[in-house]
């Protein structure tokens, strides 16, 4: 009896007046089957009786779901009563599995399921059941989705898994899948591509691209973290994330449909395994709304993101940096052998009078972008290069060299001797993974394996080499804080995505801090940001900060995705922002170099340079200039004098700019006017190569605000402008967290002085900045 009353559970009224004209009239026990089930029949077919919706909600955001189907019906934020889904679509399912892995495989989603249960445990939670789908090899197939609430947050929390017995192997399972997101008018879509870009008006952006397709997709790691941010600030937004502290490869994306709508997407890569029937999603992904910006979305992330072990571990967190990182007030980025390297450096280190280190490109003995990783010895020589790093050392002046951490230049001497292409990255086909960087040679590298021993083991025994006996005193680890996917089933990791390739990354910063001793305080640093690599590097290099240097004007506009989440977990350095044409490596073919190497760019870029400085200055990063030569100092007086300023400013306000933690800026008017960008090569100049001009409107004044570990507040601003600018602003107390009575106090070249004292809640800030000036006006309690 327990068990057919269990099928009617979702009408209880009706079961519970069964049970009692069964006790009061004392009916034969086949009599009792007989009324439940026409009972229960009537119920099947009479589907008036059944809940419009499932529902959950926990007064923040609400779900529907079909109780026919459990396709989902609503998305809404309950304090604004705002629906993000279009009413006028029908709900779709928000999962959908694809079967077999060369891409033409069979996909299916809940329409496929001739079986539906659901039920609520409690009122926060929502298990969903889809059974026997349609077709032969489906037909044992089970998805189970868990769909919980966040207690007072407008979050909720996905997990799914899938028993599949088939003989299809499962290659994809999006999920959550949230389609028909309306278009609230204005819209921005901001992604932590690296350091973080954001754009107006996805959806037009999207119908007006020629390809059939019409998506935005992004892979994590390669996203610096797990959040992206759909939103209007006069509405809602839509808030898409994963908590995945293990680190799995998977896919976001926002696909424009053909009614307008867009459909989000995680797109999570089960390993190859032909023995697994079961996949369990091994994190939660989120979904939730919010009212407020990209920045609100950051807080919502960092509330999380903060509690990881990465952030827990974080070598900057944990002091683990050495005190020469910290101390750099200023990168320079040469490339070549040492006298166009460390001799510039040491002219600009006496400039500032400041410590300055390097950023070491081409100091190899092999060809750029082909001839990795036949880095030893050294284009210069052994003895002239260790005895010019010894030299600038004794100048305060410290290198870190480039190394690849991944390519194997398929042309190479060493990639026949040892056999290389065994350890190699393998497509799903069984090819080498290879990409043609080098676009003078045409000669392909090929992606090394990290996930095994020989590859670990080589690539520590150059690092050994170069810090132990060249002298070096870091390593920049190109083409880290991503993944790849291989698929040799021969090497020691799962076969297809994972995360082996994050937790061999972490082997081997270990494998190579342990065969050098702590005292040569050496920095291991990579490209691009990413949080789960922060216990593991001491530097990341961000060069979103020149992004049009590089791509030009696009739809997409940077932001300090990444800083306003993880400023005071780790230090972000670097920039494409350079005075001159880009070198070009003398190991490369004759015939396409310059005719004048380094030869200077027009003056009517200079603005983008001081842009791309200030963006960096307000951003908290430590400031690089790439292609210093000592002649800069007078040819580009300005420019050079912009980079000195803002170099000593920032020195003192370390508390702010290093060890800050990302606040909301205040409104402030921001001018702006036309000015010039250029978009050249950004690693190498060539014969003929002229320079691509653009026309933008750009900001004239740059903020950013931090908090110090005190909670002082300082709001550091830089000016472009070639007139002087006045700034008012005012600012709440509580909202920044500070006492009702202090100081206003202005770091800025001539040192930190006293702007005024302020009393009450609101603080308003009255000041001039003159052309090309930086400062820090910093609020704190008392006069100190």
């Amino acid at each position: 009896m327990y068990i057919i009353f269990k099928h009617v559970d979702s009408i209880r009224p009706l079961k519970y007046i069964i049970l009692y004209i069964m006790i009061i009239n004392k009916l034969r026990l086949i009599r009792c089957l007989i009324a439940v089930f026409l009972a229960s029949s009537l119920y099947s077919c009479n589907y008036s009786v059944s809940p419009e919706s499932i529902v959950i909600e926990n007064g923040k955001i609400s779900l529907s779901f079909n109780p026919q189907n459990g396709s989902l019906t609503s998305l809404k934020n309950v304090e604004n009563s705002y629906e993000m889904l279009n009413d006028s679509i029908p709900g779709s399912s928000p999962w959908e599995i694809k079967l077999d892995l060369n891409g033409s495989g069979q996909i299916i989603d809940n329409r496929s399921a001739k079986i539906f249960k659901y039920s609520k445990p409690d009122p926060s939670t929502l298990l969903l059941v889809w059974k026997k789908f349609e077709g032969a090899d489906n037909r044992k197939t089970e998805v189970n989705a868990t769909i919980t609430l966040e207690n007072n947050k407008p979050l909720s929390l996905w997990k799914i898994s899938v028993k599949h017995p088939g003989k299809k192997q499962i290659s994809e399972i999006i999920f959550p899948r949230i389609a028909g997101l309306k278009d609230p008018g204005e819209e921005y879509l901001a992604v932590p591509q690296w350091m973080g870009q954001i754009m107006k008006d996805p959806r037009k952006r999207l119908s007006e691209t020629e390809s059939q397709t019409k998506r935005y997709e992004w892979t994590y790691p390669g996203l610096s973290l797990q959040c992206i941010a759909l939103y209007s600030p006069g509405e809602c937004g839509f808030y898409g994330s994963c908590r995945d502290s293990l680190v799995y490869i998977k896919n976001f994306s926002f696909t424009l449909d053909t009614l307008k709508t867009l459909v989000y997407r995680m797109t999570n890569l089960p390993s190859v395994d032909p023995s697994s029937t079961f996949y369990e999603l091994p994190y939660s992904a989120v979904v939730g709304t919010f009212r407020g910006d990209w920045i609100t979305a950051t807080e919502i992330y960092r509330e999380w993101g903060s509690t990881q072990k990465w952030a827990r571990d974080s070598r900057f967190i944990n002091k683990k940096i050495p005190e020469w990182l910290e101390n750099t007030a200023l990168w320079v980025w040469n490339r070549g052998r040492s006298g166009n390297v460390l001799t510039p450096a040491a002219d600009l280190k006496e400039r500032l009078g400041l410590p300055v280190s390097v950023f070491w490109h081409w100091w190899h003995g092999c060809s750029y972008d082909d001839g990795f990783p036949e880095y030893l010895p050294p284009r210069e020589g052994k003895d002239s290069f260790i005895s010019a790093v010894s030299e600038a050392q004794k100048k305060g002046i410290r290198s870190i060299l480039y190394m690849n951490q991944r390519l194997w230049g398929t042309t190479t001497a060493s990639w026949e001797n040892e056999n290389a292409s065994v350890w190699a990255v393998k497509n799903i086909d069984g090819s080498v993974n290879t990409h043609t960087y080098n676009i003078f040679t045409n000669k392909p590298a090929a992606s090394m394996c990290l996930g095994t021993h020989f590859w670990k083991d080589k690539y520590t025994s150059l690092a050994d080499s170069a810090v132990n006996q060249y002298k070096a005193n870091g390593i920049y680890m190109d083409q880290a804080c991503l993944a790849l996917k291989c698929y040799d089933s021969n090497h020691e990791h799962p076969t297809g995505p994972g995360n082996y390739w994050f937790n061999n990354f972490s082997l081997l910063t270990g494998q190579i801090r342990s065969g050098i001793p702590e005292t040569s305080q050496i920095v291991l640093a990579g490209e691009g940001c990413g949080e789960a690599w922060m216990p593991y590097l001491d530097a990341f290099l961000t060069l979103a900060v020149s992004k049009e240097r590089y791509a030009g004007l696009s739809a997409w506009e940077t932001i300090p995705f990444f800083q306003a989440v993880y400023h005071q977990y780790s230090i972000t350095y670097g920039n494409y922002s350079s005075l001159l044409i880009p070198p070009y490596d003398e190991l490369w073919p004759k015939e396409y170099a310059p005719e004048k190497p380094l030869e200077m760019l027009d003056k009517q870029f200079n603005k983008q340079f001081l842009m791309e400085q200030a963006r960096s200055f307000v951003w908290g990063m430590q400031p690089t200039i790439a292609n210093y030569q000592s002649f800069l100092a007078s040819t580009r007086k300005k420019e050079i004098d912009f980079l000195i300023n803002i170099s000593k400013v920032r020195d003192q306000a370390l508390k702010y700019l290093l060890y800050g933690k990302f606040l909301r800026n205040p409104e402030i008017n921001y001018p702006a006017e036309d000015f010039n960008i250029s978009r050249l090569s950004i690693y190498a100049g060539k014969q003929g190569e002229s320079v691509t001009a653009f026309r933008g409107k750009f900001h004239l004044i740059y903020a950013g605000t931090w908090q110090a570990p005190n909670n002082d507040v300082g709001i550091a601003l830089a000016s472009i402008s070639d007139k002087s600018e006045k700034l008012k602003f005012k600012i709440n107390t509580d909202d920044y967290n500070l006492p009702g009575s202090g100081g206003i106090f202005v770091i800025n070249k001539n040192g930190r002085n006293l702007l005024k004292e302020y009393t009450g809640n609101e603080i308003v800030v009255d000041m001039i900045l003159e052309p090309g000036e930086a400062c820090v006006v910093e609020f704190i309690s008392g006069k100190q």
